[in-house]
């Protein structure tokens, strides 16, 4: 392994040296997928050598007794491309003198092994919420002369088509928020969604449906920001809830285009309470799980998403591959629903994000259905972030409602009587979610996991989120191979595995 690595180092060492411009630079691709990809089969050696040798020591076991806490782990080099592109630079391999014992050691921090226990009894108690502070605002990357040669490094390590689930990604692109808190921003108008249950007629239920559906996206996504969210470990949830004016609900014949401000609750007695929990239920393939409810309008929502990662050339495409199911116990109704995919455009000069893709809503016992378009820009001309919809009755195959816009701008929906009616999403209220402050959530709650990278992302320092990134990264892998060790599986606190989909525990629909 020593005289591999250092054939690994001199090959480095001599693609480095290399002039910037010239026929054969230092940035040739054809030079920086043979980097990565000799740095990824010494990675890969090591990995097998470190099988051996715990094969090796558990057949001299025996039957003797094997700690739960102790497990083999490689202390050789690690991947050139993970380890140096998290901090957004590249630098040489470590040198061939480097450490290359096996020694059995206690992979799980202590800290972590906490964090595994389930300390929580159930979800958090309203009384303890309080409105949220945070405003989830993201700086745009804009030009990213500065980071090229990461990205260029990145891109070496890539094929056309390729999964990116399990590459590492610079830390200077994400969002300070865990892909679960980012799926509770999408009911930032709870308003609007607690407003579907009030339609008289499934004709009205299912054009309220649509309507909050479209207006979801703007503050979910925040706008085309060209950032992610942290992806969840395992186990991590999200709790949150919202206090619903009930003079803002409305049916759908008296609702307005769109109010200014929105009114807040004097007291919870004249509000509806929403509750909303997320948990990632599962790391390979990644999938996460949501449920939200609210009692008094006897509806709830429940989803369960597999985020599908894959590279295009000069863009990124993420699947958002899933259902989800609305119930309106009252009416009997469920909505089943899709997600749109999103693209990271131009990943080399100024990155921007787009949704695109086909998704439908459809209600079995009513017979309608929509059919919703997210229209990705064409290469030449073009408006971005388009969307249209229209909703059927399919027993009568009669077109009842049709929408078009940008969905995050101005939406405009035409119904079968001739009217019309404006929304412009940036207008909205948006009513803030309530969640504990961090001192009372549980040790897997987002905002707890990623505590130390926010806060030094919120101080501007890339290489210390990347080393709490890393360090995250890192204990996920302890408590993966300690499980592969015991032979034990994984098992969600909220939500469980039927067939090939996700449930809710404790869903309303079963209990009303």
């Amino acid at each position: 392994m020593a005289q591999v690595e250092g054939q690994q180092k001199n090959l480095v060492h001599a693609i480095e040296s290399l002039s910037g411009s010239g026929p054969l630079s230092a940035l040739d691709q054809d030079l920086l997928l043979l980097k990565a990809t000799s740095a990824a089969t010494l990675s890969c050696l090591g990995e097998c050598l470190h099988l051996l040798q715990q094969s090796v020591y558990q057949s001299g076991q025996n039957n003797k007794n094997i700690s739960t806490d102790s497990i083999l782990s490689w202390h050789g080099p690690k991947s050139h491309s993970t380890e140096n592109i998290k901090n957004g630079h590249l630098s040489s391999l470590p040198s061939s003198d480097t450490n290359l014992t096996w020694p059995i050691i206690s992979s799980m921090p202590q800290d972590y092994r906490v964090l595994d226990r389930d300390t929580e009894t159930g979800p958090p108690e309203a009384e303890e919420e309080l409105t949220d502070t945070e405003d989830n605002e993201e700086e745009d990357l804009g030009v990213m002369d500065d980071q090229r040669s990461v990205i260029l490094h990145l891109i070496s390590q890539l094929k056309l088509g390729m999964d990116l689930t399990k590459v590492v990604l610079p830390t200077f692109i994400l969002e300070k928020r865990s892909l679960l808190e980012m799926y509770a921003n999408f009911m930032a108008h709870p308003d609007l969604f607690l407003s579907i249950a009030a339609g008289a007629t499934p004709e009205e239920r299912m054009i309220c449906f649509v309507e909050y559906y479209l207006t979801a996206f703007h503050e979910g996504r925040k706008g085309a920001v060209a950032k992610k969210p942290y992806n969840p470990v395992l186990g991590e949830m999200f709790h949150c809830s919202w206090d619903v004016p009930k003079e803002n609900v409305k049916s759908f014949r008296t609702q307005s285009a769109c109010k200014e401000t929105a009114t807040p609750p004097s007291s919870n007695k004249e509000a509806y309470k929403l509750r909303f929990v997320a948990e990632q239920v599962s790391h390979h393939p990644p999938v996460s799980c949501f449920y939200c409810e609210c009692k008094e309008k006897k509806m709830c929502v429940d989803a369960h998403v597999w985020t599908k990662s894959k590279f295009l050339g000069m863009s990124v495409g993420v699947s958002m591959v899933g259902e989800g199911i609305l119930r309106l116990m009252e009416h009997g109704e469920e909505y089943v629903f899709t997600l749109p995919s999103a693209y990271a455009r131009s990943i080399l000069t100024v990155p921007w994000v787009e949704l695109g893709g086909k998704v439908s809503i459809s209600c079995a016992k009513t017979g309608y259905v929509a059919t919703v378009i997210f229209q990705t820009k064409p290469f030449y001309g073009g408006k971005v972030h388009r969307v249209t919809a229209e909703v059927k009755h399919n027993p009568t195959n009669t077109t009842v409602c049709k929408a078009q816009g940008e969905w995050n701008g101005t939406l405009e929906f035409i119904y079968s009587t001739g009217e019309t009616k404006l929304i412009d999403t940036t207008k909205l209220p948006v009513i803030k979610k309530k969640i504990r402050p961090l001192e009372k959530q549980g040790l897997r709650e987002s905002r707890r996991v990623w505590e130390n990278v926010t806060n030094a992302l919120k101080s501007g320092n890339i290489e210390a989120a990347s080393e709490q990134k890393h360090q995250l990264e890192e204990r996920q892998r302890a408590d993966s191979r300690q499980r592969a060790s015991l032979n034990t599986t994984w098992k969600p606190k909220y939500f469980i595995k039927e067939g090939e989909d996700w449930t809710y525990v404790n869903p309303m629909w079963k209990t009303i």
